[in-house]
């Protein structure tokens, strides 16, 4: 996809999907501008692209801190070139029930899932619109199609990106910029491993690197991961919600509240 060494960017690229894409990018011999905040992790990142050839910038960056996000955009663009991909993987996860949702643990989620993509958004559409090209990619997750138990602040985060994503493609194409969705189903990474639940059709994360890059070759809309995944959410979505709801339901973890209804109970 790229014969000219053209600049792309990575958020979330110290661990997950990010770190994977990173190194697959920098293979086919991409210039790749990771961030993180971890920086030790971007160095070891640096090293491990450099081992087959490939070129990785660490720009450690916490996405969250607007100003931070402008002023290393501006550092990329100064030091490596035009960005002319950005793939938007910064995110984390954070599993509850109806009896551990505070706003104090849905707060930092979407302060980093979505304001943090907004920002990047910010910083860079400017630019590529002034260009006239560019392509960018918002990691959301399947989990946005439809409310999963234990879901209800990750999912709703990644359904606001699917939902601003919908809103901003038509109005960026007649810009010359292409805006991707990405929506994976369950990979293996250090944020799935806090489920503790069976999770269909998991993925190895080079595999979901994989379709992400052959998404970033298309011109479709929406990568979405695994195909068969992605398929079976897509039906609960058309069922009625007397249906899909008593699906969901199946799923809900037993036994996890007995102290939070003894605490109703006495209030």
């Amino acid at each position: 996809m790229s014969d000219t060494k053209e600049i792309v960017w990575i958020t979330g690229a110290s661990s997950g999907i990010g770190r994977a894409l990173a190194l697959r990018m920098a293979r086919e011999g991409w210039r790749v501008a990771a961030s993180a905040r971890r920086a030790g992790e971007l160095d070891a990142l640096k090293t491990e692209a450099a081992k087959t050839g490939g070129e990785i910038a660490p720009f450690p960056l916490d996405t969250t801190k607007p100003e931070e996000v402008r002023r290393t955009v501006a550092r990329i663009e100064g030091e490596l070139g035009p960005i002319a991909v950005a793939a938007l993987c910064a995110g984390t996860y954070e599993p509850v029930l109806a009896h551990e949702l505070t706003a104090a643990r849905a707060r930092p989620v979407f302060e980093l899932n979505f304001m943090g993509t907004v920002n990047c958004l910010e910083a860079l559409m400017p630019a590529m619109i002034g260009r006239g090209k560019g392509r960018i990619a918002l990691v959301a997750s399947l989990a946005g199609y439809f409310g999963l138990p234990s879901s209800a602040i990750y999912g709703g985060s990644k359904a606001a990106l699917i939902n601003m994503a919908e809103a901003l493609r038509p109005d960026l194409a007649k810009h010359g910029v292409t805006l991707q969705i990405v929506n994976p189903g369950f990979v293996k990474t250090p944020l799935t491993d806090k489920n503790e639940f069976p999770m269909p059709f998991l993925m190895e994360v080079e595999d979901a690197a994989d379709a992400f890059y052959r998404g970033l070759q298309s011109s479709r809309f929406e990568i979405a991961f695994p195909r068969r995944f992605s398929l079976l959410l897509r039906l609960l979505q058309m069922l009625p919600y007397r249906l899909s709801l008593a699906l969901t339901g199946k799923t809900v973890p037993k036994g996890k509240h007995p102290a939070y209804a003894t605490k109703l109970n006495r209030s």
